[in-house]
């Protein structure tokens, strides 16, 4: 977070264009999509994408144990050894990937049919669209492990030129079929070939960077449970963890219609996306809390400063979004649209808000090797969710959704935080200043919700933001932070 962490910056910095690019794309391709797929075939596009997202995490923890073991190999010398292990796991990815795909062959006419709401005369087509979308699911596992050697050689630009580009052309890609064809199946080849295209081009970032793939082809038994051992718990939070995530779209689009699952995932899709700032700052702090040579009290400092800069910078996002949701997305996707989805936009980025926040302990735990906290508490967080989003859906639609997801992140948060505490004691003026500026910035988020009118709510907007600015910089903030910021925004 200082000067002195020049690399870090340049690879967060990295980070946040290589996922904000295909948020542009998004911003740009859902209107396209939604007029020319039509509200029905897009929400059952906006479940494909979360088919195949999800399909990446069913990689045993993999992609992070390959990052890991190859890192320490090159580290230490030990080219020589890489080959075998980089083949080995990505033989297994390769055929868990295989694994899922034939499940979900298998699963795609019940869940057709009966497990989410397709309209009748989009059924046929919903399982030709399915079945194509299976054949992806092997290059996604297997490109999941082909970046996590390319991390391993902290090739981080690489990685997000691929990164974005496959990003870009998930949400462009299916845009351009459309003069062509609104046929979901036309979509999910597109789709089928943007994925192969990522895992060809992970391949040969591979082969080109990491010395000896070419000459050394071998898959090793006894690496096997070396791999394995090390994805543990981190295998149940990849696995587990996006369940939470992605079940409310799932049982929307079950209890209610595949049209509110678009109304309900496109502001989703777009409001979760400011989570690539807390995932850049992420990159920043596990090593400094794996690893911080100066002790608590220094990583007690970069705790504290961490959670400051994501609600410098969120805050006033969140802000907007709260204020100007119904005017925006009645601008951007209509009056209909804005009517069925402003209230949800806004629900969830509060939500987004405090889950950026418990990005911060949640990297502390992981980086000092708590992993089975995070592991249990989403085992727990599930158990208790399901039931909660099924009645919040039930009762209020997806509004019902977006509160409870909303109201998940708020208690991971909480949880978080304690796990934080005693991970790593802090000052009691420290945590109290945290909770005070938590308290004043709730307040002014729910000043921009019910004022009402846009011109009032604009001019409320602009004195908070204004007062916040002030405040922040000249009361907040440490000069050491003050530092850290001007390097972030510089």
């Amino acid at each position: 977070m200082s000067s002195g962490h020049g690399r870090l910056i340049r690879d967060s910095a990295i980070n946040l264009a290589g996922q904000g690019l295909p948020l542009i794309a998004a911003i740009v391709a859902f209107p396209l999509l939604i007029n020319g797929l039509g509200t029905d075939r897009f929400g059952v596009l906006a479940l494909a994408w979360v088919l195949v997202g999800y399909a990446s995490l069913f990689d045993f923890g993999l992609g992070r144990a390959l990052t890991q073991q190859v890192a320490q190999r090159l580290g230490s010398g030990r080219v020589e050894e890489v080959p075998a292990l980089a083949w080995t796991g990505l033989a297994i990815m390769t055929v868990a990937g295989v694994v899922v795909a034939v499940i979900l062959a298998a699963a795609a006419p019940w869940l057709v049919t009966s497990g989410l709401k397709i309209p009748a005369a989009l059924q046929a087509e919903t399982l030709e669209a399915l079945r194509i979308l299976c054949l992806s699911i092997p290059f996604v596992t297997c490109t999941a492990g082909l970046r996590g050697l390319l991390e391993a050689r902290q090739r981080f630009g690489l990685v997000n030129i691929v990164r974005a580009a496959l990003g870009t052309l998930t949400f462009l890609g299916p845009a351009a079929v459309l003069p062509y064809s609104n046929d979901l199946g036309s979509v999910m080849w597109l789709l089928l070939a943007v994925r192969a295209g990522a895992w060809v081009a992970s391949l040969a970032l591979c082969l080109r960077e990491i010395p000896g793939l070419r000459a050394e082809i071998s898959v090793r038994r006894e690496l096997v449970a070396s791999l394995l051992s090390v994805g543990g718990w981190i295998t149940v939070s990849n696995i587990v963890g996006p369940v939470i995530v992605y079940l409310d779209r799932f049982l929307i689009g079950a209890l209610l219609s595949a049209a509110a699952v678009a109304y309900y995932v496109t502001p989703y899709e777009i409001i979760t996306r400011l989570l690539i700032l807390p995932a850049a700052f992420a990159a920043v702090l596990f090593p400094e809390f794996a690893a911080s040579s100066r002790g608590a009290g220094h990583a007690a400092s970069l705790y504290s400063s961490a959670l400051k800069y994501t609600l410098v910078f969120l805050f006033p996002v969140v802000l907007i979004v709260l204020a100007f949701a119904p005017e925006a997305l009645a601008w951007w996707l209509g009056r209909e649209f804005a009517e069925q989805s402003a209230t949800v936009a806004r629900v969830l980025a509060v939500g987004v808000l405090l889950n950026s926040l418990a990005q911060v302990p949640f990297t502390l735990a992981q980086a000092t090797g708590r992993a089975d906290w995070t592991a249990r508490l989403h085992l727990v967080e599930l158990v208790v969710y399901m039931p909660a989003l099924y009645a919040a859906i039930m009762a209020a639609g997806i509004v019902g959704a977006a509160v409870a997801w909303s109201a998940r992140v708020a208690v991971d948060l909480a949880v978080m935080a304690a796990m934080a505490r005693r991970l790593l004691p802090m000052p009691a003026a420290s945590v109290s200043r945290l909770w005070l500026g938590a308290v004043v910035c709730s307040g002014a988020l729910a000043g921009a919700w019910l004022v009402p009118g846009p011109a009032t709510r604009a001019l409320f907007v602009a004195m908070v933001l204004i007062a916040f600015v002030v405040i922040s910089w000249r009361s907040w903030l440490s000069q050491e932070e003050k530092a850290g910021l001007r390097a972030w925004l510089t």
